[in-house]
């Protein structure tokens, strides 16, 4: 079954450079320690992007968020936003890398001198990785959709786990998809502390219902800047919006439903917990925003 960020193989990825603390590597030499606090505690932040038309999409934004992430954790990535930048585009250099392409910038506090849970073990010297790879959607994802399922696990509140916090500790996340593939779903639906529609598990989410275009109200979810985008232009262009406490039992009598996210844009829903939307795929709301998405793209390369 497919999900949000189901992508074709391409094969000019086996041959790609990875960004591996200043140096570029082969991707079958890229290795960090094994006391590195990402992978010991999964201690550390990261940021996806889109290269598109030769341009790197809403880059204040995931700039925004990386480094505030990481302020967050008292991490200091040891770069600057124009050295980060300038890392980027090195890498594209040297992979030759125009368009199509999803980056996963990762952070971590680097080398630990034990394998254990105290800050203040590492070493002072943060692990940076850029893996930039040929990577678009499926196409055939926009005609099937998604199957989503309501889950157990619940979305956290800041004072326990910010969910706006890209952390590389992903395991509460995980332990949903799994709860939601094991009922022949393709992602979990999360509710907040209140039992309200708060997020899936990997994107956020918006339904459609009486011509209102809805999510819930962002204090649970995802810190998303596609997210972010589509709440813009659905009010830039006079599209009824509604952020809200809602019950789950309102997106399973939606007209249609989308899900979003830096690699997939608008991917849409065609059935929530058994309840096969009515709209053909993608819906008519789903379209015209996935149109004026596209546009400001666009229009975000040619600037």
């Amino acid at each position: 079954m497919p999900g949000s960020q189901d992508f074709a193989a391409d094969p000019r990825n086996a041959s790609a450079r990875v960004w591996l603390n200043g140096a570029l590597v082969p991707k079958s030499e890229a290795r960090v320690s094994i006391f590195d606090a990402g992978f010991v505690l999964g201690d550390g932040v990261w940021e996806g992007l889109r290269l598109h038309k030769g341009a790197l999409m809403f880059l204040d934004a995931h700039l925004d968020r990386l480094f505030e992430g990481a302020a967050a954790i008292g991490l200091d990535i040891g770069m600057s936003r124009d050295q980060v930048c300038d890392a980027l585009a090195e890498l594209f250099a040297a992979n030759q890398m125009e368009d199509g392409v999803h980056i996963r910038l990762m952070v971590t506090r680097g080398e630990k001198a034990a394998a254990n849970q105290d800050p203040r073990n590492a070493l002072g010297k943060p692990t940076v990785v850029i893996v930039a790879e040929w990577k678009t959607p499926s196409p055939a994802i926009v005609t099937q959709g998604l199957k989503l399922a309501t889950v157990s696990i619940r979305c956290t509140p800041a004072e326990m786990f910010d969910m706006r916090l890209n952390s590389h500790s992903r395991l509460n996340l995980i332990i949903a998809l799994q709860e939601a593939i094991g009922k022949g779903a393709d992602e979990a639906l999360m509710l907040d502390p209140t039992g309200h529609v708060a997020s899936c598990n990997a994107t956020n989410f918006f339904w459609v219902r009486d011509g209102v275009l809805r999510t819930s109200k962002g204090d649970f979810c995802f810190n998303g800047v596609t997210r972010a985008n589509v709440i813009q232009l659905a009010r830039d262009n006079g599209i009824p919006l509604a952020l809200g406490d809602f019950s789950p039992e309102d997106p399973r009598h939606a007209d249609e439903a989308f899900v979003t996210g830096t690699f997939g844009g608008l991917t849409p829903v065609r059935e929530i917990d058994g309840h096969v939307l009515p709209a053909q795929l993608p819906g008519p709301m789903t379209a015209r925003l996935r149109g004026l998405y596209d546009a400001l793209k666009d229009a975000e390369a040619a600037r």
